[in-house]
């Protein structure tokens, strides 16, 4: 059973498990189905937090529970009350619950000097955010920490995704140079000399690690990142030859130079990259896919949802999350000194 099935990863990974022969549910608050799915998979309506609804969606029990949703430790507790009739699970995190040796965290970012600098690359016994419910970090860390605990009830793979991309994304970082070359921009500002690094993780990817995990039930934590972290610079260049157009960047020295100038998705002082080695020994985990592959998708699918609309239209969690990506006269104003 598959909750979150209609979302961007959910997709995907029903699509996996049905072609690797599960008998699959998809489970979504729409009830709805992908075009991409067998004819086999069957699909039902239910509300992940409606607890009712949940457990009458498991009804009499599944082998495998993958939750694409499950976000703080009141999901965790949901999950372990229906153990007894459920194997194993597969739940998504997140890399945002890593912190470093200082004690700085995705949280601390907005502080002088409070972005995290993690080892290169991070691996899963990396330390991290204490749980509470003062934020998405500290709620995905409570979410771990109550299923681990209950792991000889629940025995439940983690998967801490990096920064997700592929269509179906509500917040596709893609969208800041793919919007730009719509709007003819040719000139682009990168702070930290476009050297930042976020690493990425395909849904594909994710996927993967999702079918493999059924297969294969444990009680770990796995970090769930593409097998390349590249740089915001070869980001930028990589969408700009799925789009045939040429640009220049303008590279900057430390942080954006203006409030809403050259301050990317992905720019960061310290990179964040982190370690597939768990996920290769634990579950024999190859990547099938690529950034730069699977790239003209995301595009695509970006470009159809901009066709007509304001961007904060298309995606207003980008406009919530990142303010104005878009400010061309404050960067126009920069570029003329």
């Amino acid at each position: 059973m598959v909750i979150g099935a209609t979302g961007q990863i959910g997709r995907v990974a029903v699509e996996a498990l049905a072609t690797d022969d599960w008998e699959v549910t998809a489970v979504s608050r729409g009830g709805g189905r992908d075009e991409s799915w067998p004819d086999g998979v069957r699909t039902a309506r239910a509300d992940r937090a409606d607890d009712l609804a949940l457990a009458a969606a498991v009804g009499d029990g599944c082998d495998v529970l993958v939750d694409m949703v499950a976000y703080g430790p009141e999901h965790a507790r949901q999950l372990t009350k229906l153990a007894g009739r459920v194997g194993s699970a597969v739940v998504i995190s997140s890399v945002s619950v890593y912190e470093d040796d200082k004690g700085r965290n995705f949280d601390t970012q907005e502080q002088p000097d409070g972005f995290p600098e993690y080892p290169v690359p991070v691996s899963e016994d990396q330390r991290t955010i204490a749980p509470g419910e003062t934020s998405y970090s500290t709620r995905k860390a409570g979410l771990e920490r109550e299923l681990l605990a209950a792991a000889d009830e629940l025995p439940t793979t983690l998967l801490r995704a990096g920064t997700i991309h592929g269509p179906h994304c509500r917040t596709p970082r893609e969208l800041y140079f793919v919007k730009r070359n719509l709007d003819g921009r040719r000139r682009r500002v990168l702070a930290y000399r476009g050297e930042s690094r976020f690493h990425p993780a395909s849904v594909h990817n994710i996927a993967e690690l999702v079918r493999l995990a059924a297969r294969r039930p444990g009680a770990r934590v796995l970090n769930a990142v593409d097998p390349e972290a590249p740089t915001v610079a070869e980001i930028a260049v990589a969408v700009d030859a799925v789009m045939g157009v040429e640009t220049e960047s303008v590279l900057v020295d430390g942080p954006a130079p203006a409030e809403t100038v050259g301050d990317t998705p992905w720019s960061v002082p310290h990179p964040v990259v982190c370690d597939m080695a768990a996920a290769e020994q634990e579950l024999g985990y190859r990547a099938v896919a690529r950034y730069a592959r699977t790239l003209p998708d995301t595009v695509a699918w970006i470009e159809r949802q901009l066709a007509g609309r304001d961007w904060r239209e298309a995606y207003p969690k980008m406009f919530q999350n990142y303010g104005d990506l878009f400010d061309y006269a404050a960067e126009d104003a920069w570029l003329r000194t």
